[in-house]
């Protein structure tokens, strides 16, 4: 089998294209949430503990959740891509002609056949 087509089989599974996604949208969500405590959270705690100068950086935190809309859609276009591809692959795939039986396989049908008889 060629790398090309075990390459294809291994990234047409669906574990490894979930991974990938959980992996980049986490990483993604866990900027909304760093920008929430440090921008937010933060000056708001500076307020009552009676900090010098606090100032809530909403422009930043936005920034970061907008961020996030455009990474979480273009993941979406890359996973509706995928499932596009996948189906292809699948339907070439059902398209092969299977296999011939091997030497061994006719050999002993040979012999269930004479043996029946």
């Amino acid at each position: 089998m060629g790398i090309t087509k075990e390459f294809k089989e291994f990234v047409m599974r669906g574990n490894v294209v979930d991974m990938a996604v959980g992996i980049v949208i986490g990483g993604a969500f866990g900027k909304i949430v760093t920008s929430l405590v440090q921008d937010i959270v933060s000056p708001v705690v500076g307020i009552f503990a009676g900090e010098s100068a606090v100032s809530m950086s909403w422009g930043n935190f936005l920034n970061n959740v907008f961020q996030f809309i455009i990474v979480a859609f273009a993941i979406f276009l890359i996973i509706k891509a995928f499932n596009t591809a996948k189906k292809r692959f699948e339907a070439e795939q059902a398209a092969e002609p299977p296999a011939a039986p091997s030497i061994e396989v006719q050999l002993l049908t040979d012999i269930r056949d004479l043996l029946s008889r």
